[in-house]
């Protein structure tokens, strides 16, 4: 047995609202059958069944005998509803359910209507009343268990999950009923009304093809009043004409609905009759179609989220809401762990005692045995020594020309002194090249935690961003639709830039046609990023934000005469959707050896970007890996960063020469005054912010390539009168004319790296 609890009806508008239409449709269908039979106990049974409170219910059963004004009927009724009251109170106190007993129980219910109910028969039935009566009373125990199943589907699972057909059966064969009752109580044209208002409504709400359906239960009771399917067919066509047009608004709705009407009405020959019977006719239609026109735009909105919301598949976007939090705050753990790492690691620069160390080694090895040490200590000589010792850390060593001359007179070792001094001096540089050596291991593991705990905390937010559902998924579903494009499941998530819709489709959509119909939709611009096979004939679109600008690229390089391997190297990234970078490396020298230092240079950069790293933290740590290599080679550099988006180019430039940016007539110079990468312990790179446009061209060139034309004046000049149609062929000008300068033989590596911004297509 099932347990249950019945309502208490709660003082709020809602319950109330509730039981009073629970309570006038009990009223309702008592009027279905042509001789009144009291349908209201099969619904008085089913809505105590579904747990509402069985006494405020009973006052609904015992209101719909009223009309009938006849005691026997009263009596009848009141019986049977005491027996339910009792029933379902019995039940109530124990806390249980009823389960299959309830096919026993409800047949006592029946027998104050067979033996007690005024009943005068049927004609077309040849039957003795009271056979009749148990025919009937067979008919009210059917109804009272479908209209349970009917009602509790209304209550309980309506809206928030698919029905199965038998509930969808039971809750037609339940609004049969009662539509019949609404047409017994009060005529066709009333009910006519509100079944177009429901019809109307529904398609404003659903915008496809289950607002028609609706439509059809509506007329349901129409069908059977007039003994005729033309109800139905009437109704289908007043609820297919507005779904075409709802697209354009509720007004366009509602006219196409007043005008499905009226020809039906037309070909039905209502214009043939009395002027009041065409007025209350048409005013059937008019009145309900002002009326959905009238319901607020917001209200529509609200009640289609509701429905958007039951009908989604929640589970997945939780089951992965759920795994990209975990993964998110194990990440943020993790960039924990490594800003812990990085704590650890910089302890910054020890205190400096080595001058005192070297003092009292100095004073144990030669003082502690000469007979002068008193006098030495009297005249303060510890004083001169730490000038002394002060002298050779500077230089690395000491001579007599920088002995102090109170300690020459004072120490009677002079020479040894001297000779014990520049021994510790040697001890002590080698011990601080091993703690200096030390020291920038410690920051660059403390530099890298850093900039792996940025990565980790970014991509931990990213991570923990939960997918919400969203109204412009049914918005895009309708645009898709309209244009022929018929998807089974639409995703979308992420914000601004991150915008990434997913949706299923036929294998052969055209990609632009559906980036173009979405981006309308959406009114975000939008390009197909991947297309993912499902199955033999469907397959998942993935579409994200088309940045503004595209770009074009174009290298020309040469080595230096004599040369196999050009020591400049070139390098063009996708660091993702929205940005590209490029950079030009030049190793000192030529051949493979600065092509190699240029390749490991470019290679480092590439793999840190590619992690996201800060450019900071990026610089730093490859000019410190480079420093620690065994040879002295150094690299320069031009390298640039461009936003797809906003066409912002940042621009780093560490000892190469000067980079250009041809806008039309303008040429911008950049410029930079760093030294090569490698050279220094911590380069200070030359970082410039430069906005390109449309049609811009970005130039970088090695020194090979600048230092044909003589001059920086002389360069300008002939980039200036330059007018470019892409970056290839400017790249390969610009190459064919420096090698003109040097007379055909390139006398150092060149090479010239040209890009150009384009509108995107």
């Amino acid at each position: 047995m099932k347990k249950i609890k019945f309502r208490r009806p709660a003082l709020s508008c809602r319950t109330i609202v509730g039981y009073l239409l629970l309570t006038a449709a009990i009223v309702a269908v008592n009027f279905a059958l042509p001789q009144r039979e009291p349908v209201s106990l099969a619904l008085y049974y089913a809505a105590c069944a579904c747990g509402l409170n069985p006494f405020v219910c009973a006052a609904g059963s015992l209101l719909a005998c009223v009309p009938l004004l006849s005691l026997e009927a009263l009596l009848s009724s009141s019986i049977s509803t005491a027996y339910f009251l009792l029933l379902f109170t019995l039940y109530h106190r124990c806390n249980r359910r009823m389960g299959w007993e309830k096919a026993l129980l409800l047949l006592p219910a029946q027998l104050p209507f067979v033996f007690l109910y005024p009943h005068a028969g049927y004609a077309f039935l040849p039957l003795p009343i009271l056979w009749q009566k148990t025919i009937l009373a067979g008919l009210l125990y059917l109804l009272s268990l479908l209209f349970e199943g009917g009602l509790d589907a209304l209550l309980h699972r309506a809206l928030r999950c698919r029905l199965p057909a038998a509930r969808v059966a039971e809750i037609c064969l339940l609004w049969l009923f009662l539509g019949l009752g609404l047409i017994g109580a009060f005529g066709e044209l009333p009910y006519l009304s509100l079944a177009l208002f429901g019809t109307l409504v529904a398609v404003l709400l659903l915008k496809n093809s289950s607002s028609v359906l609706f439509g059809a239960v509506l007329s349901l009771p129409l069908c059977v009043t007039q003994g005729s399917a033309l109800p139905a067919a009437e109704f289908l066509l007043c609820a297919a004409l507005p779904l075409l047009v709802c697209g354009y608004g509720k007004f366009a709705a509602a006219l196409s609905l007043l005008i499905s009407f009226l020809a039906v009405q037309f070909f039905r020959g209502l214009y043939t009759q009395d002027v009041f019977t065409v007025l209350f006719t048409l005013l059937a239609c008019f009145v309900p179609a002002v009326a959905a026109v009238c319901v607020p735009e917001k209200t529509y909105r609200r009640l289609n989220r509701t429905l958007l919301f039951y009908r989604r598949r929640s589970l997945p976007r939780i089951a992965i809401n759920r795994n990209r939090r975990a993964v998110g705050e194990q990440l943020y753990e993790v960039s924990a762990l490594f800003r812990e790492i990085e704590t650890a690691f910089d302890f910054g620069d020890p205190p400096d005692g080595s001058a005192q160390k070297l003092r009292e080694k100095l004073v144990s090895s030669l003082c502690a045995g000469c007979r002068n040490r008193a006098r030495c200590e009297r005249g303060h000589a510890e004083e001169s020594m730490d000038r002394l010792i002060a002298v050779g850390k500077a230089k690395g060593r000491v001579s007599l020309v920088d002995l102090p001359a109170d300690l020459s007179s004072l120490c009677v070792n002079s020479a040894g002194l001297l000779f014990a001094l520049n021994k510790h001096l040697a001890d002590y540089r080698r011990y601080a090249a091993e703690m200096e050596a030390a020291r920038e291991g410690r920051r660059l593991l403390a530099e890298q935690a850093h900039g792996v705990s940025e990565i980790l905390k970014d991509i931990a937010l990213e991570q923990s961003e939960e997918f919400v559902f969203s109204d412009e998924e049914q918005h895009l579903s309708n645009a898709l639709a309209a244009a022929g494009l018929m998807s089974s499941e639409i995703f979308l998530y992420g914000e601004g830039d991150r915008l990434t819709v997913s949706m299923t489709l036929e294998n052969n959509v055209d990609g632009k046609k559906l980036a173009a119909v979405a981006g309308r939709a959406l009114k975000v611009p939008l390009a197909l990023a991947e297309r993912i096979p499902l199955t033999s004939d469907r397959a998942c679109y993935i579409l994200k934000k088309r940045a503004r600008f595209d770009a074009a690229f174009g290298v020309a390089s040469l080595p230096k005469e004599g040369e196999i391997a050009s020591g400049d190297t070139h390098s063009i990234l996708k660091i993702d959707e929205r940005r590209f970078l490029v950079a030009l490396s030049d190793g000192m020298g030529s051949g493979e050896g600065a092509r190699t230092v240029s390749d490991h240079t470019l290679s480092l950069l590439e793999s840190f970007y590619k992690t996201g790293m800060p450019s900071e933290t990026v610089l730093g740590t490859v000019n410190r890996l480079i420093a620690f290599s065994a040879q002295e080679t150094f690299s320069c550099l031009d390298l640039a960063a461009v936003n797809l988006d906003t066409g912002a180019a940042d621009i780093v430039k560490i000892g190469s020469p000067a980079g250009f940016i041809l806008s039309g007539e303008e040429l911008r110079v950049l410029e930079g005054e760093s030294l090569p990468i490698g050279m220094l312990e911590a380069i200070h790179p030359a970082i410039l912010r430069a906005q390109m446009k449309e049609n811009d061209f970005l130039v970088f060139m090695s020194d090979g390539v600048s230092t044909a034309f003589g001059s920086s004046a002389d360069l300008c000049a002939y980039l200036s009168a330059l007018r470019p149609l892409n970056p290839q062929s400017l790249a390969e000008e610009i190459l064919k004319t420096a090698l003109g300068k040097y007379r055909g033989k390139a006398e150092d590596d060149m090479t010239v790296l040209a890009v150009r911004l384009t509108a995107a297509a």
